[in-house]
């Protein structure tokens, strides 16, 4: 038998409704076909691979942007702070300049007052009857002493001594002097080397050589004294301020 359709358009509406798609029924169909409990496990170990990878290739890309946020804040730092930094060292530099001028100039005062300071102490221990007839220098003062091209340097246990010699021989000047005088009196030539022991800016005083000379047909004792001029306790200088009125 042979049916005809004289309704146009009913059959369409037929064949559309029945050509949608059941994924429900789709999906229990798969599932109750897939028996096999490995390949449920790899297909869930390549989700599970594929949302890791997804979530780690998300972190990188926030983390890179962060980092390279911070690089350019860097590069920006450093660039602002880079004049800044060069007049610091200039500064420094300056400074240190300065610092060895200041010690030059007090190594050079701490010399300035070695003689006044030993002409004072023997006039104040010439006893009577007694006088000096020349004062000479015998060495030559450490910080001037020059020192040989080719002198090995000390070892490095031995710098911090060596440094620390280098630094007393510019501060405290070693001066060894020789006095000659004449006195009518071989005590008083005795009181004489002790006042000048007893001195905080002499030392190691010792009697030479001492002998009779006829002087303005006199006889009288001439001696030669060898001492050390020695740096003297801080409580035994005493500085006073100058002032000068300017007009």
């Amino acid at each position: 038998m042979i049916e005809i359709n004289l309704l146009p358009g009913t059959g369409k509406k037929s064949r559309s409704k029945s050509a949608g798609v059941n994924f429900g029924g789709a999906a229990a169909a798969v599932a109750s076909r897939v028996k096999d409990p490995y390949l449920l496990g790899a297909v869930g170990s390549v989700l599970v691979a594929a949302l890791a990878i997804g979530t780690m290739f998300w972190y990188q890309q926030g983390r890179e942007m962060r980092l390279n946020e911070a690089l350019r804040s860097a590069q920006q730092d450093s660039i602002r702070f880079a004049s800044v930094i060069r007049e610091k060292r200039r500064a420094e530099a300056q400074r240190d300049s300065v610092v060895r001028q200041i010690e030059l100039i007090k190594s050079f005062d701490n010399k300035r007052f070695v003689w006044p300071h030993l002409m004072d102490e023997i006039s104040r221990a010439l006893p009577p009857y007694t006088w000096v007839t020349s004062i000479i220098q015998t060495n030559q003062t450490l910080a001037s002493a020059p020192v040989p091209a080719n002198a090995s340097k000390p070892a490095d246990a031995k710098d911090g001594k060596s440094k620390a010699a280098a630094d007393d021989s510019l501060s405290i000047p070693a001066v060894r002097f020789r006095l000659i005088g004449n006195t009518v009196d071989i005590q008083a030539l005795t009181r004489f080397m002790k006042l000048l022991e007893a001195s905080p800016f002499i030392e190691n005083v010792q009697l030479v050589r001492s002998s009779m000379v006829i002087i303005d047909g006199k006889e009288v004792t001439e001696f030669q004294l060898d001492g050390n001029y020695q740096n003297p306790d801080p409580s035994a200088v005493h500085t006073s301020p100058v002032s000068l009125s300017v007009r």
